[in-house]
């Protein structure tokens, strides 16, 4: 599910090359973003909305896994209309792993967010901190968590609470934190810093994709049931400011800090699943930083600054999304 969107549109490519099969169901509101693809033999594609309880029944038929990536993403965008943000991702949660359940698939796993930790003063937030979401985004993030952990099927269930993903994918986001300074820093060659302290952990979306394949070809007994942290590099808003002037190396980028009201700060821990499954993260910020430089040199980043498409908000309103 929200196979079309940032993280998918890295995932299912992948995936297909790998030789597995896919069915992707969203709604497509960013367009066809595997027209690229060459071969789409083992791509199934349902544009359709996870609210839709019978055509989700239908989609997940002879499925042997779900991965759960649809939701409004992100607590902005989750505040334009929560009554939406509310029926998207936690009203149709029930119901999508009742499709699952139905079908007989084997393994389900859940996109949460480590924003569910909140504010945390501890060096290093692990799966056995007691989440503290502040927002109703991470809040309900953490109750689809406590509803799928808690069913008693015997479909195998993993969550994995993510950093903040960056980096260039096909299906774009510029309203992540890595992703804002750099498209900033491209065009305006001004950085604004909101607060600066704030630490924000982050993964490479190359990183992310690794991490999926893993939860989907891990042994049963090493997932199930279980929650596991993915992230990397854990920097404040301001350091990562630096890194993208850094990596970018155009010295008329200007820095300049900006109050703000966005106090999330977490540091967190992937260890365990380091520990547990092998998955270490290989690649960086700066890496994430030249990828979006890269694309936009080759011009395959569209009036970065204003176009709806890199921003989920700009996007909804346009759709008048309900």
């Amino acid at each position: 599910t929200g196979g079309a969107g940032y993280v998918g549109s890295a995932l299912v490519p992948r995936l297909l090359e790998k030789g597995y099969s896919v069915t992707v169901y969203d709604l497509y509101l960013y367009g066809d973003v595997f027209s690229g693809l060459k071969d789409k033999s083992r791509l199934r594609e349902i544009k359709a909305d996870i609210r839709d309880r019978e055509k989700m029944l239908e989609a997940a038929k002879g499925m042997d896994a779900v991965i759960h990536l649809a939701c409004i993403s992100n607590d902005p965008s989750f505040e334009l209309n929560p009554n939406l943000g509310k029926s998207i991702n936690l009203d149709s949660f029930p119901e999508i792993l009742e499709a699952a359940e139905q079908n007989n698939v084997k393994r389900f796993i859940y996109a949460s967010s480590s924003s569910v930790y909140g504010i945390k003063e501890k060096k290093n937030v692990t799966e056995e901190d007691t989440p503290e979401p502040l927002t109703d985004y991470s809040k309900f993030k953490y109750e689809c968590e406590k509803i799928l952990l808690s069913s008693k099927s015997k479909m195998e269930k993993v969550v994995i609470r993510p950093a903040t993903v960056c980096g260039y994918a096909p299906r774009l986001r510029l309203d992540v934190v890595v992703n804002i300074l750099a498209i900033n820093a491209l065009i305006n060659k001004k950085i604004k810093i909101f607060g600066g302290p704030q630490l924000r952990p982050n993964i490479n979306i190359k990183d992310m994709v690794r991490a999926y394949e893993i939860l989907l070809e891990a042994p049963a007994e090493k997932v199930n049931g279980k929650t596991f942290n993915a992230g990397y590099q854990n920097y404040s808003v301001e350091k990562i400011a630096n890194i993208v002037k850094d990596t970018i190396g155009d010295e008329k980028i200007v820095l300049e800090k900006v109050p703000t009201d966005d106090i999330r700060s977490y540091h967190i821990s992937s260890e365990k699943m380091k520990r547990e499954l092998g998955f270490e993260a290989e690649h960086t910020i700066e890496d994430a930083v030249q990828s979006l430089a890269d694309a936009y040199k080759k011009g395959l980043i569209k009036n970065g600054l204003e176009n709806p498409m890199y921003y989920n908000i700009k996007r909804m309103k346009e759709v008048k999304l309900k």
